[in-house]
């Protein structure tokens, strides 16, 4: 007969205090274990084919990673009785990177290998991998590449990689025009480009020259049909008429009329401006209320913010580059903001002034100007034509 010791600790009436443990370690104890199981062939219970190249592996592993295998091996799928399973579309290099994430949690991605390793990922669904591709792919973005990563952000459906790509094109689009890359352009891109609304570096007059020399690019390939969506996506009532005037004339009579045409259309909901907008362009821009200065909960403030009703937010702009003031003029000029006079205390007193500042949003710059003749303060600034 064998006796055991009962330990005496835990006694009626007394509490268990009991202590959760967990170890920092045993995720990456875990990982090397099954690592190593792999490298010494232990315990491996299928085999993946990939472009003719055998890659062994533990199912648990695969399944704990990729929806794709889970799915395989937990459903009813033949597959799930296969000892060797063949993956027709994954490279096999993409699939050797990812058997060393998948046992390792590393990955090195670069030019070489990303398409592989995006490929294989999307294919068998490891979306941090394909997450990290993305991601990979938005920090090598330049002029060079954007038209291919924009063409890999299409193929896999990389939402967020696309508008990265197609708002730095937009923001680079006089360069980006200038570029071979940008003969290279698909005309569905290209009509995503102009229908995207994200803000130009240019204003409308010149995105409709630069849609025409693309138009004009190898003509033949690129058909009428496409002509005329495109131009349905040139901002036409923000050209000017002496602008559209010198684009059509270094432009051929094809392209001439269906712009004419285009025009027309758009016409007869708004005529088009005698005069250039002040604005560059304003595509990506949305109307939205400014502040300028005012009272706040500390008293006079020259802080300006603006509203827009798309977040619901009242957000800070600029702050006047002077004393707190009030009581000062506005106007609104070639899309420049215009600050002049008011009056300010001092030693309880109201001092009034005549100086001016000018600010520009495209910059985020502040100017001085001439001071007024006479201190003015309580007064309408206005602008005349």
């Amino acid at each position: 007969m064998t006796r055991t010791k009962e330990w005496g600790l835990q006694e009626p009436g007394r509490p268990l205090n009991t202590v959760n443990f967990e170890s920092p370690s045993h995720t990456g104890t875990l990982l090397t274990g099954l690592n190593m199981l792999r490298a010494k062939g232990h315990l491996l219970d299928v085999t993946l084919v990939a472009e003719g190249e055998a890659f062994q592996a533990h199912r648990v592993v695969l399944a704990s990673c990729s929806d794709y295998f889970r799915a395989m091996f937990t459903d009813a799928m033949k597959e799930s009785r296969q000892s060797e399973i063949c993956l027709n579309g994954v490279s096999a290099a993409g699939m050797r990177l990812l058997l060393e994430y998948a046992y390792t949690s590393r990955l090195a991605l670069n030019l070489a290998n990303i398409q592989d390793v995006l490929s294989a990922a999307s294919h068998i669904q490891v979306v941090a991998v394909v997450e990290a591709c993305s991601n990979y792919l938005q920090s090598q973005l330049d002029l060079e590449n954007c038209v291919d990563i924009a063409t890999i952000s299409e193929t896999y459906s990389l939402s967020q990689l696309r508008g990265v790509v197609y708002r730095f094109m937009c923001g680079h689009l006089v360069e980006f025009s200038r570029s071979a890359e940008f003969a290279r352009l698909h005309p569905a891109q290209l009509e995503h480009l102009l229908a995207c609304d994200f803000p130009v570096d240019c204003p409308e007059a010149d995105v409709l020259a630069v849609t025409l020399r693309w138009l004009s690019h190898e003509s033949h390939s690129r058909g009428c049909g496409w002509a005329v969506r495109l131009l349905r996506r040139i901002h036409l009532s923000q050209v000017s008429r002496w602008e559209l005037e010198g684009v059509l004339r270094r432009t051929d009579q094809q392209l001439a009329r269906l712009v004419l045409s285009e025009y027309l259309r758009q016409s007869r909901h708004r005529p088009l401006p005698a005069l250039p907008s002040p604005l560059v362009n304003n595509r990506g821009m949305e109307l939205a209320v400014v502040k300028v200065g005012g009272f706040g909960i500390g008293g006079i403030t020259n802080e300006i913010t603006y509203f827009l009703p798309s977040s619901g937010k009242w957000r800070h702009l600029t702050t006047i580059p002077h004393v707190e003031q009030c009581n000062f003029g506005t106007a609104v000029l070639h899309n420049d903001l215009y600050v002049v006079g008011g009056c300010f205390n001092q030693s309880l007193q109201e001092n009034i002034h005549p100086f001016g500042f000018r600010y520009s949003p495209r910059r985020d710059t502040w100017a001085t100007m001439a001071p007024m003749q006479q201190e003015r303060c309580r007064f309408s600034l206005n602008v005349v034509a």
